[in-house]
């Protein structure tokens, strides 16, 4: 039987820790001089809201009839509605129940937005933020488990449905086809398993395991089924929403940002149905949000793990290594 791991408090295992902390202060540093450089504010969005996000399949914390927030993401959007132009955070967010070697219930998360600019730059953003960090601590490859990535290398643009088409030989994406999902796929499925259920069984079992294997990959234009706050990309049937990958580890997810409330709501409503259908829990819709929208410029955006940034450049083997206080 494995022991426990001594406290975080412990001298012995603080020492282990000290070299993952200090690359994560001098990445903070370095992240935060990158977007003063870029012209870009600091925002500091309260982390108590009324309603934690969009997601269907994330769980969030209660704190007397409110919830402790799971991105600022709504909080920023209204920001920009009153006029601000680039505005990062780089603060706390909460999950509830995510635990392992990539996940912690509490971690750090930084999400900045351009007002104005495309989302093929803040695909760029991602890809110096990630040469920032190593050049940071004197590093030259993102590592996680076996792998190295090089953040310098051209990175790799890849569409969803070439990649799952390339990487897994499966179709039924970009149209959304559950029986073709499926028979291309071999992925076990069960028969309340809806389209998007085995669209993202697909995409960890098949896909991710090889996405930045050797060099950053954009993995680019989700269906928009897998999008509820990203815009409609030129052709309607997906979104522009990325990721980026680097080791088969997801980094970051950014949109074009959609500004459109009528639609946003269809899309809220649709999200927390499906909320109540699995989990018996709904989260109440922003109202304020959905006003600020009307008023919100043409933007894009970005959440990137900064914890696991820190790791990758580090080479830590585990979240808590670069935590200062793991639970």
């Amino acid at each position: 039987m494995t022991s426990p791991p001594s406290p975080y408090w412990s001298k012995d295992r603080h020492a282990d820790r000290a070299p993952f902390l200090a690359a994560r202060a001098a990445i903070l540093r370095a992240v935060r001089a990158w977007f003063e450089v870029e012209g870009f504010t600091e925002a500091e969005p309260n982390m108590v809201v009324a309603s934690p996000g969009a997601e269907t399949h994330i769980d969030a914390f209660a704190v007397e009839g409110r919830y402790l927030h799971t991105s600022p993401e709504f909080a920023m959007k209204k920001l920009l509605a009153a006029g601000e132009t680039k505005i990062f955070s780089l603060g706390k967010v909460w999950r509830k129940g995510e635990h392992g070697p990539l996940h912690a219930s509490e971690f750090t998360m930084l999400e900045w937005y351009r007002a104005g600019a495309p989302y093929a730059q803040v695909m760029d953003d991602c890809v110096s933020l990630a040469r920032v960090a190593c050049e940071a601590i004197g590093e030259t490859k993102l590592r996680w488990i076996d792998g190295a990535c090089d953040p310098f290398a051209e990175p790799l643009r890849l569409r969803v449905a070439d990649a799952f088409h390339e990487i897994a030989e499966v179709r039924g994406v970009v149209k959304p086809d559950r029986g073709l999902l499926i028979e291309t796929s071999g992925v076990r499925a069960s028969a309340d398993d809806t389209w998007s259920d085995l669209f993202s069984r697909v995409l960890v079992e098949k896909v991710e395991p090889f996405l930045g294997a050797d060099r950053l990959t954009l993995l680019y234009e989700y269906p928009i089924e897998e999008a509820a706050l990203a815009k409609r990309a030129l052709n309607p049937e997906v979104a522009e929403r990325f990721e980026m990958y680097a080791c088969g580890v997801e980094l970051a997810n950014g949109f074009g940002e959609l500004t459109d409330p009528i639609e946003q709501r269809a899309r809220l409503i649709e999200a927390m149905a499906e909320k109540q259908k699995r989990y018996g829990e709904t989260w109440p819709i922003d109202e304020d949000f959905l006003a600020a929208l009307a008023h919100m410029p043409p933007a894009s955006g970005c959440a990137l793990g900064f914890d696991r940034l820190v790791m990758l450049a580090s080479g830590a083997r585990h979240i808590n290594d670069v935590l200062w206080t793991p639970s």
